[in-house]
């Protein structure tokens, strides 16, 4: 199963597994705390924890054009949160 992963330097990591993760449930079954969260979607899955200075993403999928568009769900939706923050994703493929 193909992987990415990502490291967003933040200090509000908590705060955006939240908010990605209560968006997600709208049409996922997502599941969150104060440090960590995942999301299974129909064509991948998503993990997430939150540490002081950063916001530690891994996401999986079946297969490589699923694994694309995970890692556009994710990210996109963290960019558009974290707007005024200049967040950016930067996602790594485990090989």
């Amino acid at each position: 199963m193909p992987t990415s992963t990502a490291a967003v330097a933040t200090d509000r990591g908590g705060r955006y597994i939240k908010q990605l993760c209560s968006h997600f449930s709208k049409k996922a079954e997502s599941v969150y705390d104060e440090s960590s969260g995942h999301t299974v979607f129909e064509f991948g899955e998503a993990r997430m924890t939150a540490t002081d200075t950063e916001l530690r993403l891994e996401v999986s999928a079946a297969d490589e054009p699923l694994l694309g568009r995970v890692e556009y769900v994710v990210a996109d939706h963290l960019e558009r949160f974290a707007a005024r923050d200049g967040l950016t994703v930067e996602w790594r493929r485990d090989t």
